[in-house]
């Protein structure tokens, strides 16, 4: 699995990385299905976090979630990414 990180419109901090980095390793389970994994974060008055993702079997899942926090949106995001590859 090729996970890419992107930022748009400000710079992730080592934390943030860190935090991102950690929340993905709840879907590692699924390694073996995935072959890319790309999550953009934009930021302006709220955060955007977006994920697609690319399955082995030519499917791709488009994830997205917004908030005025950071750690929240991520879990938002999480949290629905983690039921798409399940299904």
């Amino acid at each position: 699995m090729n996970i890419s990180t992107s930022a748009v419109g400000f710079i992730l901090d080592e934390d943030q990385t860190a935090l991102i980095n950690k929340k993905l390793e709840r879907i590692k389970y699924a390694e073996d299905l995935v072959v890319d994994l790309i999550v953009k974060v934009k930021a302006d008055k709220r955060y955007f976090f977006e994920s697609t993702v690319n399955f082995r079997w030519g499917a791709v899942a488009h994830v997205s979630a917004d908030d005025y926090d950071f750690a929240a949106c991520l879990n938002k995001m999480m949290d629905v990414l983690d039921q798409k590859v399940k299904k």
